[in-house]
């Protein structure tokens, strides 16, 4: 729907303004302002008119200081006007005076537009990949003044301003100029500059007043409860980390080690105050921990704004401004910098599929459905009572496409994990019959959301070399991971949640009951190479009633820590990426809340400690072995060894690359030791054990097989007898003569 064209200001010979603007400029429902305010060419000479509430007397200046004219008040509401003695249209400052006293301020609406006709060409055509340069608030110098030009896409509403503590919040003092082919609105406001809290009153079509809303190009926020934007100087930081990126931008990241430490960045530690860690304490403490424990990166779950804390940043209201819960924006990059020069990657949660309904955020922005569906069988989502972004509408698409690159250029993030894929791939997703529509194929499948994950792979992939995207896809959709060229969405890799789900089914069964669940651990290896995978032990497996990965595990608690480490080792020796949520590397006992931090004097315990020194060795050999990772999308760097001895509940397998030795796995998930256990072998001769799960250091019971065992060809075959400790995983290495 397009607003009704406002009507260009007219003047008397005298070169007042008509009674009716001037009212309306008062009222503040002038819908085009620029016609009426600032300076005027009426007749040979130059006319200036400004709305200052409170002021009795108004004298115009040039920015240079030359008195330009005094100005006539037309209404008592603080509407002036007044012949100029100036022969040169230029911006203008105004001194105020009252009884009160007096003040000086720069007329808004005295200066040109910002935005130029390319870049209304590029935002109607939804193709401009720059916006977070063009929307939001810039601090710029323009015309000779130095200030803040805002921007906002509204183009249904009859009447946008900005406002904030330098206006005393009043919409009818920088109403914005309308960039009418695109919908874009702006003003160029002088005199104020980073640190100024501001929001958008903004009229619908139907004249109503809408809630004040936070600008969706924010690049800061208020501190909740607090929901204004914060105007910002953009990120400053001297970046160090070019060691890094180049690493990674010449890495096909499918054959890297690439082990992920998922965290909430409010609850893994906090002060002792309980208060959250800012950035720069994060990196003193996350940082060196994260190096210690052998991650190759960390995954935050969402840092972008958002106003309720046990949504874990997951309903997000800006996502373009990290959150202010852990300082400046600065703070974040500073992070990030200080990751990478310590070889650590970092991978933000990214949530395109849904937004809160809160009403200072992007619902019913302009008075209409505008970045969501109309349609509630398109636009609401029934699971979390959020409103779904209208995936087909070009400048939605632009907006979301844009956030990707903003976080890898702005903030050299390493990659985007994209949360609740399959919600945006179905048009039926958590809908009964009738509660959706179809395509236009007659399928249930959501095509606009189809495209716009494509051209978010396409662009981001197609700027940002060594950035990876990673889909929290849950359905058997086919490509996810495939290149768009091949028909696939274009991720780099996919939650395997098929692995998370059947082997903590497996896992949580008795011992003695495992061998009627075999093929629960062995079906994965049917669709293992299928997409470039990573294996998810989440967040989302650790709360609401779950509890953790330690309480999962079947027996009693020796065994639970054992099986616990023995799943760990069998994973890591699993083909595919890695990612761990925090707190299970070292057993974390209670559930995981956003609302405390972590439970870290476990580590004082022999058994958590045991894990955390599993999970780090598990860590250092997967980085420094390539066949444990080089081949982690590939079949040919996995072979079964024994895949059917369900009544012994023992697997292995053989992980191999090119540019390193074979490595063996081999697990036995019952408390039995199974000694002179027969177990095949890839090559004759010896075999190192790397790792054993029940290694007494661990706090295992300490069986095992001396550190080598030597395998033997027999009629055809190559084998090895060996002791097959309980509830464990064990890795052997072949080392070549």
């Amino acid at each position: 729907m397009r607003k009704p064209s406002a009507t260009a200001a007219t003047s008397g010979p005298d070169g007042l303004a008509p009674a009716s603007d001037v009212a309306a400029i008062v009222a503040g429902t002038h819908g085009d302002p620029f016609a009426v305010l600032g300076i005027h060419e009426i007749g040979k000479g130059l006319f200036a008119r400004c709305f200052v509430p409170h002021a009795e007397l108004v004298t115009a200046y040039t920015l240079t200081g030359i008195k330009a004219g005094e100005l006539s008040r037309r209404d008592d509401a603080g509407f002036f006007e007044g012949k100029l003695s100036i022969k040169k249209r230029q911006p203008l400052r105004y001194h105020a005076r009252n009884a009160g006293g007096d003040w000086w301020l720069t007329d808004p609406y005295s200066f040109g537009p910002v935005l130029g006709p390319m870049d209304d060409y590029y935002i109607a055509e939804g193709s401009h990949l720059r916006l977070f340069d063009k929307l939001g608030a810039h601090i710029i110098e323009h015309e000779g003044a130095t200030g803040v030009h805002f921007a906002v896409w509204a183009p249904n509403a009859r009447r946008v301003s900005v406002v904030g503590d330098f206006n005393d919040w009043d919409g009818r003092r920088h109403s914005m100029r309308d960039r009418r082919d695109t919908g874009i609105w702006e003003v160029f406001i002088p005199d104020i500059g980073a640190g100024r809290p501001y929001k958008y009153e903004i009229i619908g079509s139907d004249g109503i007043r809408l809630p004040l809303k936070a600008d969706p190009f924010a690049f800061k926020s208020e501190l909740r409860p607090a929901t204004a934007s914060v105007t910002a100087v953009p990120p400053s930081h001297s970046w160090g980390d070019e060691a890094h990126r180049t690493f990674w931008r010449n890495a096909d990241p499918r054959r890297e080690a690439i082990t992920i430490y998922e965290v909430h960045a409010g609850s893994w530690q906090r002060r002792d105050d309980g208060t959250f860690l800012s950035w720069d304490e994060l990196a003193d403490r996350l940082i060196p921990y994260v190096v210690e424990t052998g991650f190759t990166h960390i995954e935050f779950m969402p840092i972008s704004e958002h106003p309720y804390d046990p949504s874990w940043g997951y309903q997000t209201t800006g996502l373009y401004a990290p959150s202010a819960r852990f300082g400046d924006p600065d703070g974040f990059a500073r992070f990030v910098d200080g990751a990478h020069r310590a070889g650590v990657g970092v991978i933000l949660d990214w949530v395109p599929a849904h937004f809160p309904v809160d009403e200072h955020g992007l619902v019913h922005f302009d008075g209409t459905a505008l970045y969501e569906h109309a349609d509630p069988r398109k636009g609401f989502h029934p699971d979390w009572n959020t409103a779904i972004y209208n995936f087909g509408r070009r400048e939605v698409m632009s907006f979301l496409v844009n956030n990707a690159l903003f976080w890898a250029e702005k903030y050299h993030v390493d990659g985007l994990r994209v949360d609740a894929v399959a919600s945006m791939l179905y048009l039926d997703y958590s809908r009964k019959q009738g509660e959706w529509i179809p395509n236009e194929k007659g399928g249930r499948e959501n095509l606009e959301a189809v495209s716009f994950l494509q051209k978010m792979n396409k662009e981001l992939y197609g700027h940002h070399p060594g950035v990876m995207t990673i889909a929290e896809e849950s359905t058997s959709w086919p490509k996810v991971s495939s290149p768009v060229h091949e028909g696939g969405l274009g991720f780099g890799f996919k939650w395997n949640m098929g692995f998370m789900h059947d082997t903590l089914e497996y896992f949580s069964k008795e011992p003695i009951f495992r061998k009627h669940h075999h093929n629960d651990l062995t079906f994965g290896l049917v669709y293992a190479f299928s997409e470039n995978f990573v294996l998810p032990l989440s967040h989302d497996e650790v709360v609401h009633g779950k509890g953790t990965l330690l309480s999962k595990m079947a027996g009693d608690d020796w065994q639970k820590f054992a099986t616990l480490r023995a799943y760990y080792g069998f994973m890591w020796g699993y083909p595919g990426k890695k990612l761990l949520f925090m707190g299970q590397e070292f057993a974390q006992r209670r559930e995981w809340s956003e609302a405390r931090a972590l439970d870290w004097n476990l580590l004082d315990f022999r058994p958590h400690r045991g894990v955390w020194q599993t999970v780090r060795d598990l860590n250092y050999l997967y980085r420094s072995r390539p066949a444990l990772h080089g081949r982690d999308c590939e079949p040919e760097g996995f072979s079964w060894l024994i895949v059917d001895d369900s009544q012994n509940s023992v697997f292995a397998w053989a992980r191999n690359a090119p540019d390193g030795n074979p490595v063996a796995v081999i697990s036995n998930f019952t408390p039995v030791p199974r000694d002179n256990y027969r177990v095949p072998l890839p090559k004759a001769g010896k075999w190192r054990e790397i790792i054993n799960t029940d290694a007494s250091e661990y706090g295992g019971s300490g069986m095992g097989n001396g550190g080598m065992v030597e395998a033997r060809a027999e009629d055809k075959s190559i084998s090895a007898t060996m002791l097959l400790p309980p509830l464990s995983t064990i890795m052997l290495e072949y080392v070549p003569d």
